[in-house]
């Protein structure tokens, strides 16, 4: 994925969505390690390799916010 311009200092806000109810352990781990904890969470994230596979496994829970 390439960088938007938009970018703060190589920083990414990722916001939880969707409920964790139903969804694989390994995904609910991923949410945590995230930071992401409630419904509507917000965690602004370094911009790394890491975080952004994270970001793609998890896409249908969250959403990457500007």
């Amino acid at each position: 994925m390439a960088k938007s311009p938009a970018n703060n200092g190589g920083t990414v806000k990722v916001r939880l969505v969707k409920g964790l109810r139903g969804t694989q352990a390994r995904h609910r781990l991923s949410v945590k390690a995230l930071g992401l904890n409630k419904l509507n969470d917000v965690r602004e994230l370094k911009d790394s390799p890491q975080v952004r596979g994270l970001i793609t496994q998890l896409h249908y829970l969250v959403r990457v916010e500007d």
